[in-house]
C-alpha cells in the first residue's frame, strides 16, 4: 500500500514542476580533446530557464551527447534562478546596466507594445523572465556566456519602489511621488484663500 502511494505521489510531483518552467537552448558548441588515440569529441550546451513571471537562470553542461548536455545545463539553470522584479509584469522598473569581463549590457524600461528590442542570448533571457517591452543592447563581447551574465548581472541590480521604500524606511506612496506632484495639488487652494481675503 505504502508503495502504491509513493507512486502515486511521484508522478503528480513531476507534473506540476514541468510546466512551472520554459528553458531555451541559447548556444551548443562541439568540442573536442585530444588523445593518444585521435580526438573524443563533447557537447556544450548553453540553456537559459524560466518561469515567465519574474525569475531567470541560466546553466551550461558538458556531455558526450546533445540531449543529455541540454539536460546537464537545464537542471544546473534551475538550480541557479534569480528573482527580478517587474513593472507591472511587463517591463523593467529603470534603466540599468550590467557588466561581465569584456561583455556589457545596457538595458532600457519601454512604453507597453514596444516588445522586446534584443539581441540573441539577451532575447532568450527576456523571454524566460516574461519581460514583454524592453529595449537592450549588447555593447563589447559577443561571447553568449559573456553576454547572459552581464545580462544577469544587471537585472540583479534592479530594485523596485517597494525595495527602496523599505531601505529608506518610507511608504511606496513617498517614493513614486514625483517632486513637483504635492505643491501643484496645494497651490488652488492657496489661491482660493488669497481671494477670500480680498
Amino acid at each position: 500500500m505504502a508503495e502504491r502511494d509513493n507512486n502515486r505521489r511521484g508522478p503528480r510531483r513531476d507534473r506540476e514542476e514541468t510546466p512551472e518552467f520554459a528553458d531555451r537552448l541559447v548556444a551548443i558548441n562541439r568540442v573536442s580533446k585530444t588523445v593518444k588515440g585521435g580526438k573524443r569529441f563533447g557537447f556544450a550546451a548553453l540553456v537559459v530557464v524560466g518561469d515567465q513571471k519574474g525569475r531567470v537562470g541560466f546553466g551550461k553542461g558538458k556531455a558526450k551527447e546533445v540531449p543529455e548536455a541540454i539536460r546537464k545545463a537545464t537542471e544546473q539553470a534551475k538550480r541557479q534562478l534569480v528573482r527580478v522584479p517587474l513593472r507591472e509584469g511587463r517591463t523593467l522598473h529603470h534603466d540599468i546596466e550590467g557588466r561581465h569581463g569584456a561583455g556589457k549590457v545596457v538595458m532600457r524600461t519601454a512604453p507597453q507594445g514596444t516588445g522586446i528590442i534584443a539581441g540573441g542570448p539577451m532575447r532568450a533571457v527576456f523571454e524566460m523572465l516574461g519581460v514583454q517591452d524592453v529595449v537592450a543592447k549588447s555593447i563589447g563581447s559577443q561571447n553568449p556566456y559573456n553576454m547572459i551574465r552581464a545580462t544577469i548581472d544587471g537585472l540583479t541590480k534592479e530594485s523596485s519602489p517597494r525595495m527602496v521604500a523599505q531601505r529608506r524606511g518610507k511608504k511606496v506612496a513617498d517614493i513614486l511621488q514625483r517632486g513637483g506632484a504635492a505643491p501643484a495639488a496645494e497651490a488652488p487652494a492657496e489661491v482660493e484663500a488669497a481671494d477670500a481675503d480680498a
